[in-house]
């Protein structure tokens, strides 16, 4: 029985082989200009550069006053109060050492002050402002000019993706357009005449279909829109919208008939419009019936099995990080966990356990299993946080233990 065993795993590749084969079929879709407002969440396919200083002149930090440290050095310690200056407002230049200037967050430093004390350091009364405290360095409460980033300076970078914290960098230099990178046009297959649509009532034998809004869900959260087909378990009809789709789509996403039921025609049809298959099976669970392929008009196919959590967790395993790859998004660090308790799993494969994620005071990340019925058990995953990666290499994983987890849910 081993000997047949082994014999079948070498009809599969393993998940390091079809992590390699499926990142090797990364294709770049082009770029695109939109308005900046538009671009959260896409990916920057230019770098962009500070238009002038950053900041643009000695920026005020504390609403306060301004004076020469100078008046500090010679023991001043009550100033007359010149002007006040708002944020925006031309600077007000002092004409004597024991005068200031009240000033505001964000105010452009005179030329003639250089130094900021807070309100809270100081009691202003009868058109003077008195010193409390005697802890005054020089040059405090100041932003200098270009501190951050020289005129011309490369500020962010292609490949980076766009935050609401860089949609207010991009403002901030005036960048009111930016090519990004172009998204893949993408559809999803689901088939099968045992499902239904959402608003059906199903027989005792049907089911509605979900997994296609599923993977619809997961593609929104990146960005992409897609469209929907659903293909009846017919030959014919299976290769006629297939080859709709590779003529208007740059990638097709195909859940369920990938296995070896008489049913299962899509392999069958993939073969017969040329789809160059690239692996079908994978050395996992859930989701070892896995097929990804490509056709020569560059249309790449991820085929998933029925079970929706196989489904689910070959999205997060490899399609993410395949459309990350095709739009030039840097790798991140892989994330590892610690096992909270002992779990067996027997076959040969490498196992998605899905767990729960938390962490300690002390920092640590843990992963706490939460046992299903299998690939086909996804109600489990509403409760769970990540998969985490165990090796097929052995059978026992102990408490203590660290692997690496896919997060599909933040902790």
């Amino acid at each position: 029985m081993h000997c047949v065993s082994t014999q079948r795993n070498k009809q599969m590749v393993t998940v390091t082989e079809a992590e390699k084969l499926i990142l090797a079929n990364a294709r770049d879709f082009g770029a695109e200009i939109i308005p900046f407002e538009q671009a959260l969440g896409r990916v920057l396919a230019e770098n962009i550069k500070a238009d002038r200083d950053m900041p643009p002149f000695n920026r005020v930090t504390m609403d306060g006053i301004a004076i020469s440290y100078q008046a500090i050095e010679t023991g001043i310690s009550v100033f007359k109060i010149k002007a006040i200056q708002a944020a925006g407002d031309s600077p007000v230049e002092i004409n004597a050492i024991d005068e200031c200037i009240e000033i505001m967050t964000g105010s452009a430093l005179p030329a003639s002050v250089d130094t900021i004390i807070r309100y809270e350091d100081v009691e202003i009364k009868d058109g003077k402002a008195s010193l409390l405290t005697g802890d005054i360095k020089k040059g405090q409460s100041l932003h200098f000019q270009g501190a951050d980033k020289k005129q011309g300076e490369i500020i962010l970078t292609t490949g980076q993706m766009i935050t609401p914290a860089i949609i207010s960098l991009i403002a901030s230099v005036g960048e009111a357009e930016l090519r990004v990178k172009r998204l893949p046009r993408v559809v999803i297959l689901s088939s099968g005449d045992e499902l239904v649509e959402v608003a059906d009532v199903p027989s005792p034998y049907q089911i509605r279909r979900s997994n296609n809004y599923m993977i619809k869900a997961i593609l929104a959260e990146q960005g992409l829109e897609a469209g929907m087909l659903h293909i009846p378990d017919d030959l014919q009809v299976t290769k006629q919208q297939i080859q709709l789709c590779l003529q208007n789509y740059d990638m097709i996403l195909l859940t369920g008939g990938i296995s070896m039921g008489k049913f299962d025609y899509i392999p069958q049809a993939l073969k017969e419009l040329q789809v160059e298959k690239v692996f079908h099976k994978v050395q996992q669970r859930p989701g070892k019936p896995f097929w990804f392929g490509k056709h020569a008009n560059g249309v790449v196919v991820f085929a998933f099995p029925g079970n929706p959590a196989a489904t689910f967790m070959c999205m997060h395993r490899y399609f993410i990080p395949w459309l990350n790859a095709s739009l030039g998004v840097a790798s991140k660090q892989p994330v590892y966990a610690i096992l909270n308790r002992d779990f067996t799993f027997e076959p040969q494969l490498e196992y998605y356990l899905q767990v729960k994620l938390n962490f300690n005071k002390q920092g640590q990340l843990f992963a706490t299993p939460v046992e299903g019925n299998g690939s086909g058990d996804f109600a489990n995953l509403a409760d769970t946080d990540a998969f985490m990666e165990l090796p097929f290499e052995k059978n026992e994983f102990k408490k203590g233990e660290v692997y690496k987890v896919w997060i599909f849910n933040q902790v």
